[in-house]
């Protein structure tokens, strides 16, 4: 009897501990999905204060919307194509959360509110590549579609058991799965819609369309940054002895705080000044660069990668106006170019002590991790163009892609909300 009633007593504390357990990693899941959603406010920051004040409801609310649209959408559509059973392509089931499981051991919802977190975020991105000049509604109509389709797929691929996760790509948090998707996304957006008028001279320079609000996108940065740290730790899922969301932490703000500084050098030595708004973009492209390493790479690494990202991004850019490409806000040099960046710097910065299938390149691994990091970048990167400058083209030739010059000239708070943000003030062009 006695051993018996020991048996049972520590069956029952064991249940006890696995019920902590699930309910410590659940609040930890939700609490990263909160930050995460607050990185939308980040968004809007950065984004308002990069363009001009005339266009600053518009871009708000542009962003305002995209969550809302990503979380239907994700809802009805998404969270089943991406988690949903089906094959290496796609998911078939779990529409409206109908059967739908979670993709981790936390409850269901926990582990949706997490992921739509991530879909908006995704969807955002592309707000302030093709701002001051699009519709409105052509704009929900894109916010929907990447939301509940083409995002999606690629999250099937590579978090959803697909055709990617079986080659053993690896995306901790998301440089290719969303970063890569709303850069890319936002690259063939502005190249359909074409560059705000005045921005390029006859002779090709650029002129400059000055943000409005400097101090605002800063405040969004750090917005962002903080949010980044559910963003990456979070992605853990869980909280388990803690070592590993530590040092996806420290991970995440080395590489932010070596974007800045090394795009803080590349931009004075390019342009002879210390731009700030380079220089913030260099912390976001930072981020952006370690979000796929971040759990698989040392510290010293994480500088590495990061600092790399903030020189990429102030190249990119000035790339850019090179070739005509109006990105308002930098949303692809920052998204795209260190998206793509970051899944690569797997194959090169990754150790298998971290839990990577493999070392990389430069800790004596070879090539074979690598060549699964470009061949899944490349190949996400090539979708999104596709499937989204199919979308764009579409909205083109139907309701229209962009407005028409006189509301530009005005305005698109005023012609397309019928709001001023900034009441009794004059704006001169």
């Amino acid at each position: 009897m006695a051993l018996s009633a020991g048996g049972s007593l520590y069956a029952q504390t064991m249940e006890d501990w696995e019920t902590i357990r699930v309910g410590l990693d659940t609040v930890w899941v939700l609490l990263a999905a909160f930050l995460v959603f607050f990185m939308q406010a980040g968004f809007g920051m950065v984004e308002a204060g990069f363009i001009r004040a005339k266009n600053t409801a518009n871009i708000l609310t542009k962003n305002f919307l995209d969550f809302c649209m990503a979380s239907i959408a994700f809802f009805i559509l998404g969270y089943g194509l991406m988690f949903g059973n089906g094959n290496g392509f796609i998911g078939f089931s779990g529409f409206f959360m109908i059967g739908a499981e979670s993709g981790a051991d936390v409850p269901l919802y926990a582990f949706w509110l997490f992921q739509a977190a991530f879909v908006g975020a995704a969807a955002t991105i592309v707000a302030g590549g093709m701002a001051e000049r699009m519709k409105f509604p052509a704009y929900l109509i894109y916010s929907f579609i990447v939301s509940a389709l083409v995002y999606p797929v690629i999250g099937h691929w590579v978090w959803g058991g697909g055709w990617l996760a079986e080659l053993n790509f690896a995306d901790f948090a998301g440089s290719a799965v969303v970063h890569t998707t709303g850069g890319v996304a936002a690259l063939v957006g502005t190249i359909i819609l074409g560059p705000r008028t005045g921005k390029y001279r006859s002779d090709g320079k650029p002129n400059v369309l000055g943000s409005h609000n400097i101090p605002i996108a800063a405040l969004g940065v750090f917005i962002l940054w903080f949010g980044w740290f559910g963003f990456n730790p979070g992605s853990s899922l869980g909280v388990g002895d803690g070592s590993l969301i530590a040092l996806v932490a420290i991970n995440t703000n080395l590489a932010a705080a070596a974007g800045a500084i090394g795009a803080m050098i590349t931009v004075w030595i390019k342009v002879g000044k210390p731009d700030l708004s380079l220089i913030m973009n260099g912390a976001l492209a930072g981020l952006v660069a370690i979000t796929a390493p971040c759990a698989f790479v040392s510290p010293v690494s994480a500088i590495v990668i990061g600092g790399i990202g903030g020189f990429l991004v102030v190249v990119a850019t000035l790339g850019l106006d090179d070739l005509k490409i109006d990105d308002p806000v930098g949303a692809f040099p920052v998204h795209g170019v260190n998206g793509m960046w970051g899944a690569i710097s797997v194959g090169l910065f990754g150790r298998q002590s971290l839990g990577l299938a493999g070392d990389g390149l430069l800790f004596g691994g070879g090539f074979s991790q690598l060549g699964i990091q470009l061949l899944g970048t490349v190949t996400i990167a090539v979708f999104v163009f596709i499937s989204m400058g199919i979308v764009f083209l579409v909205l083109k030739k139907t309701i229209g892609l962009r407005v028409s010059a006189m509301e530009e000239y005005r305005g698109l708070d005023i012609g397309e909300h019928g709001v001023e943000s900034y009441n009794g003030f004059q704006i001169i062009e």
